[in-house]
């Protein structure tokens, strides 16, 4: 497929095929529970975050909570997912300037969300996407790279795989495709498995590829 237009279109039709239900894959109950999931997934997995926030939400579910907690109580229940000295205090910090400049919601817009401690444009794409339905397309390492090896964009750095992404497929699938390719990633195109020469996607899309496809990393 020489033209990445052909590329992106039987991408997609792959994609929604394989999985037709996008369930969000961190536990949460609401946008703050998803939020600080999101914050805790930093540098961890999944699996591991919806280990630890039942405990964690057992005891603060809502900001309001949250902030009665302190910084060492919640950085004892979240020392698993790593970071957690950093992650701790930016949810003790976030909870409390919910409370002081948003009534103790979570703000639905990228600027009010980036201001928050512990929260970058990635995470708070996620959030925009999953708790709101507001088109995003946050862009983890499984995105980062697979965009790289199906010839989506450069993988200069994230902004630019984003924006290229962006231009790639329509508005209204951004939100599902971003967990399609992430599951996509984890299951048939692993980093260590395939690069750029072993999965489905990768064949169909570069069949005359004979090396290893190099990636930027995010």
């Amino acid at each position: 497929m020489k033209l990445k237009s052909e590329r992106a279109k039987y991408i997609d039709e792959i994609l929604a095929t394989l999985y037709p239900e996008t369930p969000v894959p961190l536990d949460h109950t609401n946008a703050y529970t998803l939020l600080i999931a999101v914050l805790l997934s930093a540098q961890c997995t999944d699996v591991r975050v919806n280990k630890v926030t039942p405990g964690l939400f057992s005891k603060a579910d809502n900001p309001y909570d949250m902030v009665k907690l302190t910084v060492d109580e919640i950085e004892a229940i979240v020392k698993p997912c790593g970071l957690a000295p950093r992650k701790a205090a930016a949810i003790h910090r976030l909870s409390e300037m919910l409370i002081e400049s948003h009534g103790g919601e979570v703000p639905s817009n990228f600027e009010d969300l980036e201001k928050l401690p512990g929260v970058g444009h990635k995470t708070a794409g996620v959030v925009m996407a999953q708790a709101f339905n507001v088109p995003a397309f946050p862009v983890d390492t499984h995105i980062h790279r697979l965009a790289q090896q199906w010839g989506l964009t450069n993988g200069k750095n994230v902004a630019q795989t984003e924006k290229d992404l962006k231009r790639c497929f329509p508005e209204d699938r951004w939100n599902q495709l971003h967990l399609q390719i992430i599951f996509f990633g984890r299951e048939y195109c692993q980093a260590r498995q395939c690069d750029g020469l072993q999965c489905e996607i990768c064949q169909a899309c570069f069949p005359d590829r004979k090396r290893a496809k190099k990636y930027n990393k995010a």
